[in-house]
């Protein structure tokens, strides 16, 4: 991390491998989501991440991991922002918009981040402080691109013959009827 004159921060991302400055607002916002990953705790619906969705300068989202609350594991705080922020805006696009997190996220969430096509990831600490309180290590290997996934116990096989064929057939039978973007 590297102060400027003008007050920014350069900070590393693992997502993209280069610099990014981060603002006093980018501060303020991230804020917001460790207050959201505080609260999380507090009411006991999950760890401690936080994230909030800014559009125009507003926070038009903010949530904190629901995993315990919601018996999902998916209810992690990025998705949960995010399927906030596409009901308000009434769009699965969030092009226009910003996600603050608390931590880094993990490969689930960046996925989310990604398909939902928000324009910028600010996030305050990093996988590390995760793994430091128990949390999986897998995360920040599948980012970083390192190590094996020890706790993974998943077998995963592809189907052949006619039910491959016929699962591959719907994509090809509707992609006229059916456009995303």
């Amino acid at each position: 991390m590297v102060q400027t004159k003008d007050g920014t921060v350069a900070l590393a991302s693992a997502f993209s491998g280069q610099k990014q400055a981060i603002k006093d607002r980018d501060h303020k916002f991230l804020r917001k989501a460790v207050e959201e990953a505080y609260k999380g705790v507090d009411c006991e619906d999950g760890g401690p991440f936080g994230a909030v969705i800014v559009f125009n300068d507003e926070v038009v989202a903010s949530s904190h991991n629901m995993v315990l609350r919601n018996n999902d594991p998916t209810a992690h705080a990025e998705v949960t922002a995010i399927r906030e922020a596409c009901k308000k805006l009434k769009q699965i696009e969030l092009s226009d918009c910003e996600i603050y997190a608390s931590c880094e996220p993990c490969p689930m969430c960046f996925g989310a981040i990604h398909l939902s096509r928000v324009k910028r990831l600010v996030y305050g600490a990093k996988a590390e402080a995760a793994i430091a309180i128990g949390f999986d290590d897998f995360i920040a290997d599948a980012l970083r691109g390192t190590g094996v996934y020890q706790k993974a116990h998943l077998e995963i096989k592809r189907a052949d013959g006619k039910e491959a064929i016929f699962a591959e057939e719907v994509f090809e039978k509707t992609k006229e009827k059916f456009r995303l973007y």
